[in-house]
């Protein structure tokens, strides 16, 4: 029955001109850790690995799409974009879309407990299909999957207000972790008709980045922006508590 269902599902990426001819390496793509544990003897691998490569094509193709696509905005607009695009609400909607849950090889008690709907596990998925179509059909097909699923979030979020930073940080970071992050007002200064006040945004009581606003729910929107604005320098904090 398994490999009926990744048949299946190479069938619908076919149907998206993703051709796909090595069934093993879809099989991982779709093995969540539950089933091949439940499954040791038949040494299956998980989708794991895959999901690692598939994150970080995902951050390369995006980022180039967003780079090109909107040529007049700055760094840290194209972060916050980036950061929206490739949370796990906005890939596990994809996965949706796409109908990843019927297809997924889930261990019996991930099954019942609701995994095929579950934002992580779909999240999860979702990139370890993009590393196996990039092993596969490098990355021009990733970019094709990619951008063929992705570009109506883009366009959504072009229109929609960009201005919630907090929001943004904490669906990046609840990708990885569920925890998420706080905030803290690290210091206020100034008469009380014209305070300034210091946030600090924390993952796990390290101090990210701070933000300074006129008011606490301005620096903590100031720090978040702050955060998006330098992922890659603290992205591994939370990368290798997964």
């Amino acid at each position: 029955m398994d490999m009926n269902q990744v048949r299946q599902f190479a069938q619908k990426l076919a149907g998206m001109g993703i051709n796909l001819t090595d069934l093993d390496l879809l099989k991982q793509a779709l093995t969540h850790p539950t089933y091949a544990y439940e499954h040791k003897k038949q040494k299956l691998f998980h989708n794991q690995r895959l999901e690692f490569l598939g994150d970080a094509v995902l951050g390369l193709v995006m980022g180039e799409y967003l780079y090109q696509k909107f040529p007049q905005k700055p760094e840290g607009d194209l972060t916050k974009m980036r950061a929206a695009v490739v949370c796990a609400a906005s890939l596990a909607e994809q996965a949706k879309n796409l109908d990843f849950g019927s297809y997924l090889l889930l261990g019996r008690g991930e099954d019942l407990s609701g995994g095929r709907e579950r934002n992580s596990v779909l999240a999860d998925a979702f990139e370890a299909v993009v590393g196996a179509i990039y092993l596969e059909c490098g990355l021009e097909g990733a970019r094709k999957f990619l951008i063929g699923s992705l570009a109506g979030t883009v366009e959504r979020l072009e229109h929609d207000n960009m201005g919630d930073y907090k929001t943004m940080l904490q669906e990046l970071v609840q990708k990885y972790d569920d925890e998420g992050v706080s905030y803290t007002i690290l210091h206020e200064s100034g008469p009380d008709h014209q305070k300034v006040f210091v946030a600090g945004v924390k993952y796990r009581d390290e101090l990210l980045t701070q933000g300074q606003g006129n008011s606490k729910k301005e620096a903590e929107q100031k720090a978040a922006q702050a955060a998006l604005e330098t992922v890659d320098s603290w992205r591994h904090l939370i990368t290798e508590k997964k």
